[in-house]
């Protein structure tokens, strides 16, 4: 649940967008991320999600409207300290890499700002433990697996000590296993460093785990509520193409078999606990 206390930390207003030549994306798009959330962005590919992050973000220019990132207006004037807030974590974590080894990767942003040497060295050690990566750091970014990458870059946007960060499709070149860990990482620097994360996505177990989704279909928002509700609402979902979580599904079955679940939606663990009580009770 929402913190009251909680101001909204991005506001996106009234605005519209098209790529040249191209028909309106965005047109009269409004919403928020509360400050220190998980918000999950999902829809099919080509909806806009993406777009929307680098709006945000400064890398393409509003036809109409207004987005604000911390109470900056985004704007040529004020990109560079909204950038200072945000980071961006993207699907190849090669495209972000400049260093020859991993610290160096790690390094080039600090030395970008000017950072002290001494600041700067312990910096880079500090990102790299809190990713599990500092035994690594003499490493060729390029030789590492997938998962270790993205740690990596994730490294090197955490040292910088951004508001804000956002996950663009940052798993979905991950095994199972590997977006799982990449996502549990993210929880906990989250929590650890009172951040705000986007996680843009078309994997439906991933925002599940999201404090809140937000629904976009052909540039525009069709629903926004926590995980529950939008997954219970598995009939919406299947008209925007998208699967519901498998729980979600499993749900939906038993209660046509007419199964008492007082519940629209359960994760894993409490599907598995909720079917455990029940065959004890036969």
């Amino acid at each position: 649940m929402r913190d009251p206390t909680m101001k909204d930390i991005i506001q996106v207003k009234n605005i519209s967008f098209n790529y040249s030549g191209q028909p309106l994306l965005f047109d009269g798009l409004s919403l928020d991320v509360h400050e220190g959330e998980w918000l999950a962005l999902i829809g099919q590919n080509g909806s806009g999600k993406s777009t929307l992050a680098r709006l945000i973000d400064g890398l393409n220019v509003l036809k109409k409207g207004q987005i604000f990132v911390d109470g900056l207006l985004v704007s040529d004037q004020n990109v560079f300290d909204i950038r200072n807030k945000i980071g961006m974590v993207f699907q190849n974590p090669e495209d972000q890499f400049v260093g020859a080894t991993v610290e160096d990767d790690v390094a080039f942003g600090l030395e970008n700002r000017q950072i002290d040497r001494e600041k700067m060295h312990q910096l880079v050690k500090t990102s790299l433990e809190n990713v599990n990566m500092w035994e690594f750091r003499d490493r060729i970014p390029a030789n590492l697996s997938g998962g270790q990458k993205q740690r990596v870059a994730i490294a090197g946007i955490v040292a910088l000590s951004p508001k804000i960060i956002i996950l663009d499709e940052a798993t979905s070149m991950l095994d199972p296993q590997g977006r799982q860990d990449i996502l549990d990482l993210v929880r906990q620097l989250k929590e650890k460093n009172h951040l705000t994360v986007i996680s843009i996505t078309h994997d439906i177990d991933e925002a599940a785990s999201a404090d809140r989704v937000i629904v976009i279909n052909k540039g525009q928002k069709i629903d926004e509520d926590i995980p529950g509700k939008i997954f219970s609402n598995t009939e919406q979902l299947a008209r925007i193409g998208l699967d519901a979580p498998y729980t979600a599904q499993l749900i939906a079955a038993l209660k046509r078999r007419h199964f008492d679940l007082d519940k629209e939606y359960l994760d894993r663990e409490g599907l598995i606990a909720w079917i455990k009580q029940l065959v004890s009770t036969k």
